[in-house]
């Protein structure tokens, strides 16, 4: 456990350290904002780089928060409480990729995405698919809770319902993640967000009616 929270804090804390190493070097504008069309909408500071650590430091706080409710809150809270902080991790992850690629736009005044071989929405999926890959396998360790997993009315019907469907819906996770990695692969802009929205909405549909069947039988 306190391994994990070293490497939760290092995480945290990166973007920020990365972001005042490069503010130096940094032009004095920056893209600050880009349209859906990938194209730069809104210059600013090169400050503004200092955003998006701040904005990972305090959503590692709220997850931080998250784990100790999960702790208190329910009973089994040290297993949840430590699944929590795995999961935070992913996030933040997730986030230091983002870091990294919002100075490189900045460094480089990147004016249309488009341009860029790998453009945000293939990294933020892309990840994301990944994530969705790591989630599915801790999933059926999670005890029942009030907090994370695949929570509906039916999955919390009992203990043996909750393990089935986290059963299931970690299989769902897995091979969601599969399939939006291989989507950022093949396309990007609007066709990769559209393309992953559908899978979303596919993968919540198909969880949601599981959970009812598998409440229904136990």
């Amino acid at each position: 456990m306190k391994t994990k929270k070293t490497v939760y804090y290092i995480l945290m804390y990166l973007p920020l350290v990365v972001a005042l190493i490069a503010l130096p070097n940094l032009p004095e504008k920056i893209p600050a904002h880009y349209g859906f069309d990938n194209q730069v909408d809104r210059w600013g500071s090169k400050y503004e780089a200092l955003l998006f650590p701040i904005i990972s430091i305090l959503m590692g706080y709220f997850l931080l928060g998250m784990a100790r409710l999960a702790m208190k809150k329910e009973e089994h809270g040290e297993n949840n409480k430590n699944i929590t902080i795995i999961m935070g991790i992913l996030v933040l992850i997730l986030f230091n990729a983002l870091n990294v690629y919002s100075l490189y736009t900045s460094f480089n005044k990147v004016e249309n995405l488009s341009f860029v071989s790998l453009d945000i929405g293939q990294l933020v999926f892309g990840i994301i698919g990944m994530l969705m890959i790591v989630t599915g396998n801790i999933m059926p360790k999670l005890r029942m809770n009030t907090m994370i997993g695949l929570r509906t009315h039916w999955s919390m019907k009992n203990e043996v319902t909750w393990k089935k469907c986290q059963h299931i819906g970690g299989i769902s996770f897995i091979i969601g993640g599969i399939i939006i990695i291989g989507i950022c692969i093949a396309m990007k802009g609007t066709p990769c967000l559209l393309s992953v929205l559908g899978v979303w909405a596919i993968l919540i549909v198909i969880d949601v009616l599981l959970t009812y069947r598998i409440a229904k039988m136990n």
